[in-house]
């Protein structure tokens, strides 16, 4: 012990408490050691261990799983892409000039004439006013008729 300032060499102090028995062996050795020893060994596999997450991901992979349906995006029929061609072809228009003229890409009219593209509206609508042609409902290809302008 300590007297008058001085310090006892022969005492120890620890600054670490010592593992509690039964808790996990953390190491290679430490399981190999207790598998010689002939005692029982429980592995546990802890999900999103020492993560933020508050779920594991088993009942969204479940869903997944008996998830049978193929989901994918409708594509602009062949009728249109047809239409578009031809209307284009009447105007005496490159896909470059459609392009130009609608804002779009040259790529954009090469993908809806070939039925590739995914259908938007606004793109179909411009193609419309420009070439003259219904691209959109029932009547495919036909020719435009302007209705009267909403008053606003």
């Amino acid at each position: 012990m300590a007297t008058g300032g001085e310090e006892d060499w022969d005492s120890v102090t620890y600054l670490r408490a010592r593992p509690k028995s039964g808790q996990a062996a953390r190491s290679q050795q430490a399981v190999n050691a207790a598998q010689r020893h002939g005692l029982d060994i429980d592995t546990q596999k802890k999900y999103a261990a020492g993560t933020n997450k508050q779920m594991g991901k088993g009942a969204d992979t479940a869903k997944l799983d008996r998830e049978t349906e193929e989901l994918h995006h409708d594509r602009v029929s062949m009728s249109v892409g047809r239409a578009i061609q031809q209307g284009r072809q009447g105007k005496s228009m490159t896909q470059k000039d459609l392009a130009t003229r609608i804002n779009e890409k040259p790529q954009v009219v090469n993908e809806y004439e070939s039925g590739k593209a995914i259908p938007q509206n606004n793109i179909l609508a411009k193609m419309e006013r420009v070439l003259a042609i219904k691209l959109r409902g029932k009547d495919i290809g036909q020719p435009l008729v302007a209705g009267p302008k909403k008053k606003k």
